[in-house]
């Protein structure tokens, strides 16, 4: 790799999307229930992370850089707590707190590695959360290389065209981790990075590699980006800039799990551009560091030793 990775320390990267707690509990399952054809789990553990933007964020301290995370919670306890678990990875946090606001939960169950139930809890920020939210932005970008736009579809990028416009202004560029099926939104953005399921919602389907590289082409120049990166699993990661098309083959030896390996390569990516690396070999960091969490469990990260490991990934 031409770039060392020592001076990723040096990066600064604002984040500003939909955060989460997302809590688990292990157990063991030995009986059905008498009151439902439903397995009986006795909790064993406990365990709760930062997830959505707020994982991004843990991915962002994990290379040595500096992550500032803006984002809407509730005033809950799982706010508390999530608060709590970013401090001390050594995230700095303006989390937006609203009365009328509940902190987005996730709750999984799991009886023997396999998980058998998720609930969610969310609610969407009112239009006075945003306002505060928009109060805050300066703030967050203050001194960052790099503005990442983390959308789960949860209500704290609802204003998103004004974000970009925002970062844009501050000669920042804007990454942005897409949702649903509409991208105009994120027109105008540096780079937009989803996955193929994701891309085919809303370009449509293709028959074969050219007809992929048409579309990836045709949505770059329509959304005025300056790159469309589509994550592809195990076919890779495919990068379309304005002159170019690079694809990045997968690097890793063996997929255990792949939840959250979308927040690492968006997190490496806007670190590494944060840091100056041209977008090609920050596209390859990011592949990189994907061929290694994918072989973990969870939303895991990736630390910069493990990147400088060649055995790795």
């Amino acid at each position: 790799m031409r770039l060392s990775l020592k001076n990723l320390d040096q990066a600064h990267v604002a984040i500003i999307g939909d955060v989460m707690l997302d809590r688990y509990w292990f157990g063991k399952v030995e009986r059905i229930s008498p009151e439902a054809p439903v397995p009986v789990v006795q909790v064993r553990r406990e365990e709760e992370r930062p997830g959505g933007a707020a994982n991004v964020a843990l991915n962002v301290v994990s290379l040595g850089a500096k992550a500032h995370l803006l984002a809407p919670v509730g005033q809950d306890a799982a706010s508390t707590q999530l608060s709590a678990l970013l401090e001390k990875a050594g995230v700095q946090t303006s989390l937006i707190a609203d009365s009328a606001y509940s902190t987005t939960v996730k709750l999984r169950v799991i009886g023997h590695q396999q998980q058998l139930l998720r609930m969610d809890f969310e609610s969407q920020p009112s239009p006075e959360h945003g306002a505060a939210m928009r109060a805050e932005l300066h703030t967050a970008l203050n001194g960052a290389g790099a503005l990442l736009l983390s959308d789960y579809g949860k209500g704290a990028l609802r204003e998103v065209e004004t974000l970009i416009a925002s970062g844009r202004a501050a000669g920042l560029p804007v990454l942005i981790d897409p949702k649903g099926r509409n991208y105009r939104p994120y027109a105008g953005a540096t780079i937009i990075t989803p996955n193929v399921s994701e891309f085919q919602a809303v370009a449509g389907t293709w028959d074969n590699e050219a007809a992929f590289l048409a579309l990836g082409k045709e949505w770059r120049q329509k959304l005025q980006l300056e790159a469309l990166l589509v994550t592809r699993g195990e076919e890779g990661m495919t990068l379309f800039t304005e002159n170019t098309i690079h694809h990045h083959p997968a690097q890793a030896r063996e997929v255990f799990d792949v939840t959250g390996a979308g927040d690492t390569v968006i997190a490496t990516l806007a670190t590494a551009l944060a840091a100056a690396w041209p977008m090609d070999q920050a596209v390859e960091l990011a592949n990189r560091a994907a061929g290694i969490v994918v072989g973990k469990l969870g939303a895991a990260v990736v630390s910069r030793e493990e990147l400088a490991t060649p055995s790795a990934g």
